[in-house]
């Protein structure tokens, strides 16, 4: 079995910092892309940034210059570094992997954090 447990949400003042973690574990055999997600009352969930097993990152517009993510291939763990942050950056964010296990070393599943909210007030 694979869980992927997210740590580092809060509450913060626009303009302040969080640092997400989301640590990976159980019966993995690799990992490809590591990705955050994010999801809004009221709206639909959107890809925030992704990472590569190779450490290739994307970014959505709206976060680029303020978020950075990367990851510990050691630990299994990506981190989400949010800077400046915004009242509308304010959302349940979601960690997600897309990887092989070792009972099937040649498939790839998607995965799913549990979520960890992020409130930003003005």
């Amino acid at each position: 079995q694979v869980q992927l447990v997210e740590s580092g949400g809060g509450s913060v003042q626009a303009g302040g910092s969080l640092r997400l973690s989301c640590a990976a574990s159980g019966s993995i055999f690799s990992i490809n892309d590591m990705d955050w997600y994010r999801q809004a009352p009221g709206k639909q969930r959107e890809l925030v940034a992704v990472i590569t097993s190779g450490g290739g990152t994307n970014y959505v517009d709206s976060v680029k210059g303020r978020f950075t993510i990367s990851r510990d291939n050691a630990k299994n763990t990506v981190y989400l570094q949010m800077n400046s942050l915004k009242p509308e950056d304010t959302a349940v964010y979601y960690c997600h992997a897309v990887l092989a296990t070792l009972r099937f070393p040649s498939a790839t599943f998607s995965y799913w954090g549990q979520g960890t909210q992020v409130t930003v007030s003005s």
